[in-house]
């Protein structure tokens, strides 16, 4: 069987059930639950380079060959051996011809000599340094410069880069443009990548309704669809719309079942917690696979972890403002983890808070924010329904666990946006 024929087995039915006794759980104890309950569910295949954007690499990229290849200068001037040349006036005979880019010198260098040389050129064998043409004056077959010469200077040596076999890349990496420069460098013209990650999308609740459709005075528009398929194909996964789901829990048995048989995860906003109208969890409930953590965090809490049909599902809450802050706090670091990246969290960076604020212990809080003039900006409400809030942010403040009173100056832990890779 190819590596390409490989699919890793299922995740198990109890890989989301809790510890015995179980609490409002911190947000670092439910990382180190997802984090060692969680694998990868993708398989892997070979494709041409042109295809890897954005993919995920299933093995290390060795180097087919050495960055450059050879010896070659890095600017114009005149191509010599550094240490013949000490400290003083030289006048020193340039040989006929020259060494241009894709046009090497093909005649004999002699280390008394000089060579015209251009940038990118390889170097003449024998010599090892390069004169700028600036510090050079040209005669009539022969070049005045000043000495001594830095030996080396100038010039690039074969393979100062990498060389032939070096690691390239790490199998994990998500393919980013840069990568895409060093792997046709390096002469790989195929990676072996993981299968794109195949992510369901759905919503639950009657009080849905389409963006655009003539909803009624009861009804809000779907906003955590849009904004979780966006975030699904951001992070380079292939995301599928399952829908709005009635509040029906047979309509969205259905639907999960449909669900199941499409995608290597379900992400779902909406019927997380313990009511009536709770179908999500109660159905997972019925597999015997579900587990209802309940996170010390600010905005969310209840986060529903279930298997259907041996597919893993994310319950997240239905607050759009709680969801994205779910979702990029638990679902985005869980996708990697299943898509072959492994476990990876933004670090942060430390920057004084523009806003004041008195924080009780008991959970860790996410404030929507943005950098303005060094500092950390809030958002004005932290109404968990102001979604112009999200929209105004450009990242997260992390509040500690414990209780904090931030005045203007206090260093506060800042994650852009970009740092969980939206």
């Amino acid at each position: 069987m190819s590596s390409s024929d490989l699919t890793p087995p299922p995740l198990k039915n109890d890989c989301f059930a809790l510890p015995a006794g179980a609490h409002w759980a911190p947000v670092d104890e439910v990382y180190d639950l997802l984090r060692t309950r969680l694998d990868v569910v993708v398989g892997r295949e070979t494709v041409p380079i042109g295809k890897a954007m954005n993919r995920v690499l299933a093995t290390d990229v060795l180097a087919n060959r050495a960055n450059p290849p050879a010896a070659n200068s890095a600017v114009d001037g005149y191509a010599v051996f550094g240490a013949t040349f000490a400290d003083g006036e030289h006048i020193v005979p340039l040989i006929e011809g020259r060494s241009a880019a894709g046009d090497p010198f093909q005649g004999k260098f002699t280390q008394s000599e000089a060579l015209r040389i251009l940038t990118g050129a390889n170097m003449p064998a024998g010599a090892d340094t390069v004169i700028l043409q600036e510090d050079v004056t040209l005669g009539d077959g022969e070049i005045a410069f000043r000495g001594p010469l830095k030996p080396g200077s100038n010039a690039r040596k074969a393979g100062e880069d990498f060389n032939t076999g070096d690691v390239l890349l790490r199998a994990g990496r998500r393919v980013s443009v840069a990568d895409m420069a060093l792997l046709a460098a390096a002469g790989v013209s195929e990676v072996e990548l993981r299968k794109p990650l195949r992510v369901a999308v759905l919503s639950t609740g009657d009080e849905l309704a389409e963006a655009g459709s003539d909803a009624a005075a009861e009804q809000i528009f779907d906003a955590n669809r849009p904004m979780l398929l966006a975030l699904v194909q951001r992070l380079g996964h292939e995301a599928i719309d399952i829908g709005r789901i009635p509040d029906d829990r047979e309509t969205l048995r259905s639907a999960l079942d449909r669900a199941a048989s499409e995608a290597d995860l379900i992400l779902t906003s909406g019927g997380a917690s313990a009511g009536d109208e709770d179908h999500m969890s109660a159905l997972l409930e019925e597999t015997g696979a579900m587990a209802l953590w309940r996170v010390a965090i600010k905005p969310g809490r209840p986060l529903a972890l279930g298997m259907w049909q041996e597919t893993p599902v994310f319950g997240l809450p239905g607050n759009p403002v709680a969801a994205m802050v779910c979702a990029l706090i638990f679902a985005t670091p869980s996708m990697g983890v299943l898509a072959g990246q492994g476990w990876r969290v933004p670090e942060g960076v430390w920057v004084p808070a523009a806003f004041d604020k008195r924080k009780k212990a008991g959970r860790r809080e996410y404030l929507r924010a943005r950098l303005r003039n060094g500092k950390a900006e809030v958002f004005a409400s932290e109404g968990s329904g102001r979604i112009s809030g999200l929209s105004w942010a450009e990242g997260l403040v992390e509040l500690p666990d414990d209780a904090i009173d931030v005045t203007e100056g206090t260093l506060v832990r800042y994650y852009s946006y970009g740092e969980f890779g939206i």
